[in-house]
C-alpha cells in the first residue's frame, strides 16, 4: 500500500483566500536561523523552526483572543535545516503556531500533516486550552488502515497558541545562590498540591507560583533549614485522556507538551514573571528552586498518539524510531516515545532548554527524570554520551546542580552509580535498604552500612564524592512516610485501573492494623519508626531528599501511585494533630544537628583506615557490647543492632593534623525488643552525651555518660551521642 501523501497548497483545512480579517499586508524579511522560537528584538520577531525533512513551513498568527487564524505567512528562508522569517510588524503577545508541509509517509517515519497546528518546540508560553478531539490525529481514528491513514481535519480550534513573550524582567538585587552540596538538604514538593489546602494561602492563589510566594509559605520551608526546594514537572503538560474520561488528571505532569514554557495552570495571571517573582523570593529565604523535568520523552505518544508539535514537524529527528520499521517507536520510557538526544538538533532543543531556565529563569538546578535515557546512543547507555558531555563542558550547566533518576525502562536502563562526574544520582538502594533494615529484614547490616557511608561501593569512582548519592526513603512515586509504616499493601482503587498500578515491592509494614488506628502501641511505634527513618536519613553521609509533607504526617490513603488524583488524596493538610507538631520538631533539631556536626557531611568518603601517627581512625563499627565487629557478626542474618562511631579529629593516613571535628556514636536498634548498648571508650574523651533518642523524642536526657556504661535502648530506635572532649 502506498501511503505517501505529499500536501499542496490545497491541502490546508482553511485556504489563506477564505480567511475573514486577513492581514495580507504583513512586511516578511528573511530573518535569521538563530535563535531558534520566535524572539522579540525590541523592533520585531524573528521565527526560526528546525525541520530537516518538510518542504515548507506556514506560520499561523491568531488574534488576541486566540479563536480567529488572521494570517498564514510561509517563511521565506531555509538555512541549516532551519525555516526562518522576521516579521517587523509583530510584537510580545502575538499569538501563534505552525503548520508543516512535508511527506507523509508512516512506514518511512515521515508524518507530516499540515491540518494539524503545530507548537513551536521553542514557545517561551502557551496559552488557551488543549480539548482531546479526534482531529488532533494526524490519521483517521478507526480507518481500517490506522495510522497509515491521513486525516484532514483541523487541529487548530482544539489546540493551545504559542505566545512570544518580552523577556524583560527586573530582578534588582535579587542574585543567584549556590548551596554547597555538603549543605545541602532537598525538599521535594509540588507547585499545586503545596498549597491548595493551606490557609494562610488566598483562594485565588492556591496551587500557582504565587501561593508558593506566601509569607507564611516561605517562612514556614525556611523554618524547616531545608536548603533546595524541589519541584515536581511545571513545563506545560497535557492531562492524559484516558484520565480525563475517568474524571482524573495528570496530577505530576510527567507528560511534557513544551519544554521551555510553564503549565499555565501554575500561573495565577497570564504572565509567565511570575515564575521569575517565585524564584527571587526563594532566593531572598536563601532557598534554591531545583525543577523536576522530563526530557526523556513527549505528550504525542507512539505511532497512535496526536500530532501536537514534534511529531508533525520533524518526527524522523525528534524520536529514535525503530531502524528497520521506522513507523514504530523505541519506546525506553515506558510512555509510547522516546526523544532522540542522538540526534544534534534535539540535543541542542534540550540544552538550550536547560540554559533558558538557569540563565532566564535563575533555577539552581535540574533533577532528570529517566536520566538513563539521556545517556543512550545506538549502542545503549554511554557515560560518555552526547547529552552527559554537553552538560560537562557547558559553562552554564556545570555549574548547577545536576541530579539524574538513573534508570529506565530500557535494556541496560539501570545505571545507579554509572553517571559521569559532575553528576548526582538517585540512590534506591539507600531506600530498599533503610525501609528493610526497620522493618527488621534479616541480614541488612553490611549493606546499611554502604548505605551509611554514601555508597562509596556505587559512586567512589573518578574523584565523585559523597553527594553524588541523593539518598531518600519516600519520594513523590509511591508511600508517603505515613503511609510506609501504615500499610502492608497499597491502595491504588481510587486510580480506576482495579489496583493494578504502582509497584508491589514497597517494604512497608503496617505495624499490626492496615491504615488508620486508634491502637495507642501502633501509633506509638509507627511515630518513632517515621523518626527511625528521618533520622537514618538525615544522619548518613549523602545528600538528603525530604518528601515534603512526610513531616506533617500527610497521608495518601495507601495510594502508591498517586500521578493522576490532583485532589485531597494528593494535597497537603495543614490541619495538625499534636504529633505532626512534635515530627516537624524532630525534622528541624535533625537538619540543624546535620549540619552543626560537619562528619556527618563530609566532602569525600569515609573509611576505616586507622591512622597509627595519630592513633585514630574514621569510621569504627561496633556491636551491641562495644567491641569491633567482625566477619561472623556482620555476617550473622539475625543480627539487628549497629553502632557507628566517627571520630571527627582523625584524618586520613597522611595528613599529620588532627582535625577539630566533634566526634559522634550512632545507635542502630532494629530489634523489636531492647538491648543494652555499651558506650565505647575513645581516646581523649571524658564520656558522651545523648543529643537524639527517636523513643524519646524531641527531647533526650542529656546527661553525660561514662564510657563502658550500658545504654538501655527502646525496640526499634536510633540514638545519636556526641563525645565530651578532654580539655
Amino acid at each position: 500500500m502506498n501511503t505517501r501523501h505529499e500536501p499542496h497548497e490545497s491541502d490546508t483545512a482553511v485556504a489563506v483566500d477564505e480567511l475573514p480579517g486577513v492581514i495580507r499586508r504583513s512586511r516578511v524579511r528573511e530573518g535569521t536561523p538563530f535563535p531558534l522560537g520566535a524572539t522579540w528584538d525590541g523592533l520585531g520577531v524573528n521565527f526560526a523552526l528546525f525541520s530537516a525533512h518538510a518542504t515548507k513551513v506556514e506560520l499561523c498568527l491568531f488574534d488576541a483572543s486566540g479563536t480567529q487564524e488572521v494570517e498564514r505567512i510561509e517563511l521565506p528562508e531555509y538555512t541549516d535545516e532551519v525555516w526562518h522569517g522576521y516579521l517587523p510588524d509583530a510584537r510580545p503577545g502575538q499569538l501563534y503556531g505552525y503548520r508543516v508541509y512535508g511527506p507523509y509517509e508512516p512506514e518511512a517515519g515521515h508524518r507530516f500533516n499540515p491540518h494539524k497546528l503545530l507548537l513551536d518546540p521553542y514557545a517561551k508560553q502557551l496559552v488557551g486550552e488543549f480539548t482531546w478531539d479526534e482531529a488532533l490525529f494526524g490519521y483517521t481514528l478507526g480507518h481500517p488502515d490506522g495510522d497509515l491513514s491521513f486525516d484532514e481535519r483541523d487541529s487548530a480550534p482544539f489546540m493551545p497558541r504559542c505566545r512570544v513573550i518580552d523577556p524583560a524582567f527586573t530582578w534588582g538585587r535579587a542574585r543567584g545562590i549556590q548551596v554547597p552540596w555538603d549543605r545541602t538538604v532537598i525538599y521535594e514538593t509540588h507547585v499545586r498540591g503545596y498549597t491548595m489546602r493551606h490557609p494562610a494561602v488566598p483562594e485565588a492563589l492556591r496551587g500557582t507560583f504565587s501561593g508558593l510566594m506566601v509569607n507564611e509559605v516561605v517562612d514556614y520551608i525556611h523554618s524547616l533549614g531545608v536548603s533546595s526546594v524541589e519541584l515536581l514537572p511545571i513545563h506545560a503538560f497535557v492531562d492524559d485522556q484516558h484520565l480525563l474520561e475517568r474524571g482524573l488528571r495528570n496530577y505530576w505532569g510527567y507528560n511534557t507538551l513544551s519544554f521551555f514554557a510553564p503549565h499555565s495552570r501554575y500561573l495565577s495571571g497570564e504572565n509567565i514573571n511570575e515564575f521569575k517573582q517565585m524564584v527571587a523570593c526563594y532566593h531572598a529565604a536563601n532557598l534554591e528552586v531545583i525543577l523536576d523535568v522530563v526530557y526523556n520523552h513527549t505528550a504525542e505518544g507512539n505511532e497512535l498518539g496526536p500530532t501536537l508539535s514534534h511529531k508533525g514537524i520533524d518526527n524522523a529527528s525528534y524520536y529514535r524510531l525503530l531502524p528497520d520499521t521506522p513507523r514504530y517507536y523505541i519506546d525506553d520510557t515506558g510512555t509510547g516515545n522516546t526523544l532522540n538526544l542522538s540526534h544534534p538538533r534535539v540535543l541542542q532543543m534540550v540544552t538550550d532548554s536547560l540554559r533558558y531556565w538557569a540563565t532566564e529563569m535563575r533555577v539552581d538546578g535540574f533533577r532528570f527524570d529517566l536520566a538513563t535515557i539521556l545517556g543512550r546512543e545506538p549502542h545503549g547507555f554511554d557515560e560518555g554520551g552526547g547529552f552527559l558531555d554537553s552538560c560537562r563542558q557547558d559553562p552554564v550547566l556545570s555549574q548547577v546542580k545536576l541530579i539524574a533518576e538513573p534508570w529506565d525502562c530500557g535494556p541496560g536502563g539501570y545505571q545507579v552509580g554509572g553517571f559521569p562526574p559532575g553528576w548526582a544520582e538517585w540512590n534506591d538502594r539507600f531506600r530498599d535498604t533503610s525501609r528493610a533494615f526497620w522493618r527488621s529484614d534479616e541480614g541488612q547490616l553490611a549493606e546499611l552500612a554502604s548505605r551509611l557511608m554514601g555508597s562509596a561501593d556505587l559512586f567512589d569512582r573518578r574523584g565523585r564524592r559523597p553527594f553524588a548519592s541523593v539518598n531518600f526513603v519516600t519520594a513523590h512515586d509511591g508511600f508517603t512516610l505515613h503511609d510506609l509504616v501504615a500499610y502492608d499493601v497499597k491502595h491504588n482503587e481510587a486510580n480506576g485501573e482495579d489496583n493494578r498500578d504502582g509497584h508491589d515491592h514497597n517494604l512497608s509494614w503496617n505495624h499490626g492494623e492496615e491504615g488508620p488506628t486508634e491502637d495507642p502501641d501502633i501509633r506509638s511505634l509507627r511515630l518513632r519508626q517515621i523518626r527511625n527513618f528521618l533520622a537514618t536519613l538525615l544522619l548518613s553521609q549523602g545528600t538528603p531528599m525530604l518528601l515534603a509533607g512526610d513531616e506533617l504526617l500527610r497521608t495518601q490513603r495507601g495510594n502508591n501511585n498517586a500521578y493522576c488524583q490532583d485532589n485531597e488524596i494528593s494535597w497537603l493538610d495543614w490541619n495538625l494533630e499534636g504529633d505532626a507538631h512534635d515530627l516537624i520538631e524532630t525534622v528541624r533539631q535533625l537538619i540543624e544537628l546535620r549540619l552543626r556536626f560537619p562528619i556527618l557531611r563530609r566532602g569525600r568518603f569515609l573509611s576505616g583506615e586507622y591512622n597509627e601517627e595519630m592513633g585514630l581512625k574514621e569510621v569504627t563499627w561496633l556491636a551491641a557490647d562495644g567491641s569491633e565487629m567482625d566477619v561472623a557478626r556482620w555476617e550473622d542474618p539475625e543480627a539487628r543492632s549497629l553502632g557507628l562511631l566517627l571520630d571527627g579529629r582523625a584524618r586520613p593516613s597522611g595528613i599529620r593534623r588532627i582535625g577539630d571535628d566533634r566526634s559522634l556514636l550512632i545507635l542502630f536498634n532494629a530489634n523489636p525488643d531492647p538491648i543494652a548498648f555499651r558506650l565505647p571508650d575513645v581516646p581523649r574523651g571524658i564520656g558522651w552525651v545523648c543529643q537524639l533518642d527517636t523513643s524519646r523524642s524531641p527531647a533526650p536526657d542529656k546527661t553525660l555518660r561514662a564510657f563502658g556504661e550500658d545504654y538501655a535502648m527502646v525496640g526499634r530506635s536510633l540514638t545519636l551521642f556526641e563525645l565530651e572532649q578532654a580539655p
